[in-house]
């Protein structure tokens, strides 16, 4: 907010992984955290909407297992940009509750299920006439299914053992929410 000449870089976990995996404003609906061991009831907070807002800051959200050629990217027109950057990157963490050696497969499958939606707001093109909002989400043909993502983490698929009903419920409102998610970015970036 302040327009400083400041560039951050977000891993992103989801949770508070200082504190061993706790709840956060960041962890998805649905997911089993500490302190949210019946899944956690609202939704993400989507950060990088929320610092596109300012207008002045270039925003990117990045998964380097599904595109490091973005990501790599990202970093240096972050560097460019005479004003504040951010970088929100997919960050893997063993509180997801699967094998680590498989990150890269499941860091593809998290943008490819729209889990992880990848973009960048470069508020610079908004003077070359330009949309400044650029969709880095790949088109492929093997996409994956939002529950096919799910399933293979333990944080989603912990409360299907306590309590089905509830990880049910809470399952068909993280979709909903991952749905509008990708909408809500995919259609800035068509204006």
């Amino acid at each position: 907010a302040s327009n400083k000449n400041v560039n951050v870089l977000v891993m992103d976990t989801e949770v508070y992984s200082n504190t061993g995996g706790q709840a956060s404003k960041a962890t998805p609906r649905g997911a089993v955290a500490k302190f949210a061991s019946d899944g956690k009831k609202l939704s993400k907070k989507n950060l990088g909407l929320m610092m596109t807002t300012y207008g002045n800051a270039y925003v990117a959200v990045v998964n380097m297992g599904m595109d490091r050629e973005k990501t790599a990217l990202a970093f240096v027109e972050a560097e460019r940009h005479n004003g504040p950057s951010i970088i929100i990157a997919y960050s893997p963490c063993i509180a997801h509750g699967y094998d680590m050696r498989l990150t890269k497969k499941q860091s593809e499958k998290a943008s490819k299920s729209g889990y992880w939606p990848m973009y960048r707001f470069n508020p610079d093109l908004r003077a070359e006439g330009k949309n400044p909002f650029i969709w880095d989400v790949p088109v492929t043909e093997d996409t994956v299914s939002f529950k096919n993502y799910l399933e293979e983490e333990l944080r989603y698929k912990t409360l299907n053992l306590s309590n089905p009903e509830e990880a049910m419920r809470l399952g068909e409102l993280a979709q909903k929410d991952n749905e509008q998610r990708f909408k809500d970015i995919k259609h800035l970036s068509e204006l």
